[in-house]
């Protein structure tokens, strides 16, 4: 029998993968379908955002130039962001762009412009765009300033070095979800470990395995103790118990514990003899003889509005318990975000569970798909993005500073140095008006830029604000490979769609940018994208001959049949396991080879703000009686950061097209809000507007409102700006952690919530700018 005309007409399902997962897709010109992997136990819905993604109308068709500064040339200008764009023909815009980029190298140097492209971008490990860019600046240019760290952990990678060792050897080579599963009796998970965010991971997964782990633990017996002002930040599944401390206090609440260990003497002091550093400091500010105030349960009690009993139950209910202490990335992205961190793993070090199977401190288990899980044999290589000659850098929470305060003196780490004047910023793959914090002062601050440069497929408030705009591809319309370190199956993301447009790949793009500055071979190497493709994969076949596994499949062949399983690790328990088997052996990368209960290193800086142990240090910025209200700006379950906002889950878990902002009932009642109503958050910096949901998972003093809404700002007479769709960071403050990290404070904020019962104005942050 002869296969109908629908039949035939059916595309084929190729594999793909994103930062939520691996799936496959097909698309028939009108119609894109997608599928999770079939060996995937929990997929991510997240992946239904890409059905109406590839043709829709914020997509970006042709090169744009800002009216402005096509008219008047480089130079701040107040108008980014509200000006007009004109269309203009690819070969017209690079040649102005690579004269603008060689003026800006010959008249101001590197030093000048900043390769700013922090965000997610693409799963590939070719077409990766931070990659890219960073790799064009040091192969035509020769380098330009950097940012470090990142919006997540900006507190907790500067700090974990000193206390520890560096991050992601706490955070991924430590305790697995296995170990979970088998080992662990109590689960102190300070900020939760929300399903939302462990379903995430930079390059995808390709099973979900989180859910899965934390049910097995339950089912055995196994005690999960959510700590957080939400009580979904663990799922309902295991039954968690809730204990909801004021936000900023949980370092007061572990202070608490250990205080009530020493009080009881069930302190592991051997563990602590023998593996730590620092206790006596530490004792000292624990029991009150540096500052005459112990730190107990009955102190904690009246900081974090949680029963004085409660917290001594807690403590004594842990002793003798294989006891796994979790601080999520939430608690740090607060002022003073260092101090939980730290204070997570001494809590643990107190009770003498560090390096034991399922016991301890794994810092943000469950904040990332990649945490919790072995470690990849070999890893597939990512592009190499060559040798940056600009020492200068900054850490990323900071460019608004950056750009507002050229030359005033930071301090970041034990250093103090100068912000550079940046008058080029060039931008690929990432949306600060998303990342950042009081973004009325981050509009602000990209105004003073000569240029303003962003490739981007879509028109995200920063490709608004942007002098030149680059029509990009959507992962979807192009070929790359899926990989990340800690999933072992290794994709043939397969091109699903043409480009939209006149769009095309940023490889394409800064290889032609690279020949107008002469500089193209240098760039390209000789390869075209599939020839890159198969020089990176190369590093993984060669990994897996010199494993003992012969032959490995040659690029063709992985193409062909779209994936490859590559060998992991065993699960040793990393850095921590290896240290407790033998401290002398294998000490630990800090001063003393042991844990840092407190650090004359940091105590030598001198920083107020973070002391040389784990503190508790009240917040500068408190409620208020004009501001009364905690908001919790937390990571959204509908999308990752801001992608595809635009997108089918996105937008069918909106209502009137904007956000969902929870509250408590009585805290609604006292304000006349209904379910459903649409409420304004203010604050001194600007206004919001979202859809109350009234709810009792969430403490009465506390509001949540995620971020991930596209910014759509209007002008405002009571607030000068309120952004209509609902993005909180209008009304989140943009202060560094601390001076040692200088990290986002952005999670929490205060605010004051009203019903909002003027018209609603229109939503345009998916239309369009003028043309």
């Amino acid at each position: 029998m002869q296969p109908s005309e629908t039949t035939r007409a059916q595309p084929e399902m190729k594999p793909h993968s994103a930062h939520w997962g691996a799936f496959s897709a097909a698309w028939d010109g009108t119609e894109l379908k997608v599928q999770p992997h079939p060996r995937d136990p929990d997929p991510n819905p997240i992946i239904d955002n890409l059905v109406d993604a590839l043709r829709h109308p914020v997509r970006i068709a042709r090169p744009m130039v800002r009216k402005g500064w096509l008219e008047n040339g480089p130079g701040p200008d107040a108008r980014r962001g509200s000006d007009d764009h004109v269309e203009m023909d690819w070969d017209e815009v690079l040649s102005r762009l690579a004269s603008e980029l060689r003026r800006m190298q010959q008249t101001h140097g590197c030093e000048a412009i900043f390769g700013g492209s922090y965000g997610w971008s693409s799963a590939g490990r070719f077409h990766h765009a931070q990659s890219q860019v960073h790799r064009f600046l040091n192969t035509t240019l020769g380098g330009y300033v950097r940012s470090v760290n990142t919006y997540s952990a900006g507190a907790a990678v500067p700090l974990l070095p000193h206390v520890i060792g560096p991050m992601e050897q706490v955070a991924r080579q430590n305790v697995t979800l296995e170990q979970l599963a088998e080992h662990t009796d109590v689960v102190l998970a300070f900020g939760g470990m929300a399903l939302k965010n462990s379903r995430v991971a930079s390059g995808g997964v390709s099973q979900h395995k989180e859910r899965g782990a934390m049910e097995a633990a339950a089912k055995r017996g196994c005690r999960f103790i959510n700590i957080s002002p939400l009580r979904d930040d663990l799922p309902a599944e295991i039954n968690a118990e809730w204990i909801a401390p004021v936000p900023m206090t949980d370092t007061a609440l572990m202070l608490a514990i250990v205080h009530q260990l020493w009080l009881d003497n069930t302190l592991d002091r051997d563990f602590i003899a023998r593996y730590c550093d620092g206790w006596n400091t530490f004792e000292d500010y624990l029991l009150g003889r540096s500052d005459g105030i112990a730190k107990s349960c009955a102190w904690a009690a009246r900081i974090c509005d949680v029963p004085e009993q409660r917290i001594t139950e807690l403590a004594r209910s842990l002793v003798g318990k294989r006891v796994l202490v979790t601080v999520s990335h939430s608690l740090q992205r607060s002022e003073h975000g260092e101090q939980p961190v730290w204070m997570g793993a001494v809590l643990a070090a107190a009770l003498g569970q560090l390096g034991l199977p399922g016991g301890g401190y794994n810092y943000a288990l469950g904040t990332l798909a990649h945490y919790g899980r072995r470690n990849n044999a070999w890893p597939v290589a990512s592009l190499p993005q060559g040798s940056n000659s600009v020492k200068a850098f900054i850490p990323v929470a900071r460019i608004a500073d950056m750009l507002l305060h050229p030359g005033e003196p930071f301090d970041y780490d034990g250093q103090r140095m100068p912000y550079p004047h940046i008058r080029l910023a060039y931008w690929a793959g990432g949306n600060p008006f998303h990342h950042h914090q009081d973004l009325r002062r981050l509009s602000r601050a990209f105004q003073t830029l000569d240029t303003f440069i962003v490739n981007e497929s879509v028109w995200t408030a920063t490709a608004r604000h942007a002098d030149i705009v680059l029509p990009t591809t959507l992962t979807l319309e192009r070929d790359d490979i899926g990989a990340t370190p800690t999933d072992p199956l290794v994709i043939a993301m397969k091109r699903i769609a043409e480009p939209y447009g006149e769009s095309r790949d940023d490889y394409r793009i800064f290889s032609d940018l690279a020949e107008r500055l002469g500089k193209r071979e240098a760039f390209t190497e000789g390869r075209d994208a599939r020839q890159w493709l198969a020089h990176l994969y190369e590093h993984a076949r060669r990994g897996l001959e010199k494993a003992g596994q012969q032959p490995a499949p040659s690029f063709e062949e992985f193409w062909a049949q779209g994936e490859l399983l590559i060998p992991q690790l065993p699960d040793d328990g990393g850095l921590l396991r290896a240290f407790r088997s033998d401290p002398e052996g294998t000490p630990l990368p800090t001063p003393s080879g042991k844990v840092q209960l407190a650090s004359t290193t940091i105590a030598s800086f001198g920083y107020p703000d973070c002391p040389g142990h784990p503190a508790h240090l009240p917040p500068q910025h408190a409620p208020t009686k004009e501001h009364p209200l905690w908001l919790v700006a937390n990571q959204p379950y509908t999308k990752l950061h801001s992608q595809l906002d635009f997108g089918r889950y996105s937008m069918e878990n909106k209502r009137q097209g904007r956000e969902i902002c929870r509250l408590h009932p009585d805290t609604a009642a006292a304000r006349e809000i209904k379910e459903g109503d649409i409420i304004q958050l203010h604050n001194e910096l600007g206004a919001c507007l979202a859809s109350a949901h009234l709810s009792e998972d969430v403490r009465k003093d506390v509001i949540q409102l995620p971020t991930g809404a596209w910014y759509d700002p209007r002008p405002d007479e009571k607030h000068g700006v309120i952004c209509v769709h609902g993005n909180p960071n209008i009304v989140t403050r943009d202060l560094g952690t601390s001076a040692l990290g200088q990290g986002c404070a952005g999670q929490i904020s205060t605010v004051q919530v009203e019903r909002y019962d003027e018209p609603l104005p229109p939503i345009r942050a998916f239309d369009p700018p003028a043309i």
